[in-house]
């Protein structure tokens, strides 16, 4: 295994770069890409930037110039279901463009050429994350949907909650991320705590939330997963 981890925020991935041993950094597409062994795992850590576009150029990238073999997306996300509670962390199980609509030459949400709307994730990264983070706080399993817009109005969820009734999250990233992975044929995962209800409270939760908390799960949770990979080889 060749791991990519993606994140879009320094905040969300704190801590990962400066556990690599042996670390190696590469500029290139105006990301900084930092290699070495994470926890005995061969790894690549990057910030993405926030936003789909970034997020598919820097999966893009890390498949064909660093040869990763399976990539993971850590990060925030708002609630999408009244179930899923600030600190819950949901792991994808597949993911959505919620903003994508090529109607009516083909279905709402649909990605043409591809025939899916949905992009499930690579079912034993789910399931190793899910248990990795379960031992950090509650996990929820489902569909997340991504978008190029922060979700920060009551009316915005509620829109999308009555489009996608079995949403759970919402953020930026994530489902171009997993179209990338599905159209390049590399296992992906992408696990996402949640920082805010994605309400009119939602940028003021959100940036609180991410500089106290979030770090510390996606830390915590990647070490174990890192950790049970390799004892389970």
């Amino acid at each position: 295994m060749r791991l990519g981890i993606i994140s879009a925020l320094a905040e969300e991935q704190h801590g990962l770069i400066e556990a690599l041993e042996s670390p190696y950094k590469l500029v290139h597409g105006m990301r900084e890409y930092t290699g070495g062994k994470l926890w005995e795992i061969d790894a690549v850590c990057v910030l993405s930037r926030i936003g789909k576009v970034a997020a598919a150029m820097t999966a893009s990238i890390l498949v064909e110039k660093f040869g990763v073999t399976h990539i993971v997306f850590t990060g925030v996300a708002g609630s999408g279901d009244k179930n899923v509670k600030v600190g819950d962390i949901v792991v994808a199980e597949e993911l959505v463009q919620h903003d994508f609509d090529a109607s009516p030459l083909f279905p709402q949400f649909e990605i043409p050429l591809t025939g899916l709307s949905r992009f499930a994730t690579d079912t034993a990264l789910t399931e190793r994350l899910a248990a990795a983070a379960a031992q950090t706080t509650r996990v929820h399993r489902g569909m997340i949907a991504s978008g190029d817009q922060f979700i920060g109005k009551l009316a915005q969820i509620q829109a999308l909650k009555a489009a996608l009734p079995d949403l759970l999250a919402v953020e930026m990233e994530g489902a171009a991320v997993a179209q990338v992975c599905f159209e390049l044929g590399i296992p992906f995962a992408v696990i996402r705590t949640i920082s805010d209800n994605a309400n009119d409270d939602a940028a003021v939760d959100f940036m609180h939330f991410i500089k106290t908390v979030a770090s510390r799960y996606a830390f915590d949770v990647i070490e174990r997963f890192c950790r049970e990979h390799v004892g389970s080889v």
